[in-house]
């Protein structure tokens, strides 16, 4: 458990560090705990997320325990951040949300791409290497 929700993001990749910038200057001061997947005791204090995937995305870990996975975890962090909430309502809308579901895998198998845009953006190591990923479907928001 957390005491606020915890935001379990790749904390080698440029795109997803960008990615998560972007969403600390949205939230409110203490409103999220941001995580990178690689922190020591990750696994003891989230023992859920020890077979997790981490290629399939983002997690966002409630108070509660509940995890959203990739594009249903950015819904459920987004809907919490002025002014975005009042545009996702669109997510829940079913041809909506299996294409932002679809967007997010894309982008997610891609990342090292889009890590790599910009003076000094090359990823870190090999953080951005997917090429040993297997291809799988599109993300649930319970895993």
């Amino acid at each position: 458990m957390t005491a606020k929700p915890a935001i379990i993001y790749d904390g080698e990749c440029r795109f997803c560090r960008w990615s998560v910038g972007r969403i600390r200057r949205a939230a409110r001061e203490g409103q999220f705990e941001f995580v990178p997947r690689k922190q020591p005791g990750l696994d003891e204090r989230f023992p859920i997320l020890a077979q997790s995937d981490f290629n399939t995305g983002l997690r966002l870990m409630h108070t509660d325990g509940t995890v959203h996975v990739g594009a249903d975890g950015v819904y459920e962090i987004y809907r919490r951040l002025t002014p975005y909430h009042l545009v996702t309502w669109i997510y829940r809308l079913p041809l909506f949300k299996q294409a932002f579901r679809l967007g997010y895998a894309l982008v997610a198998r891609n990342r090292h791409r889009f890590g790599r845009i910009g003076p000094d953006s090359a990823c870190d190591g090999d953080a951005c290497d997917l090429s040993h990923i297997e291809k799988r479907g599109t993300p649930t928001s319970k895993q």
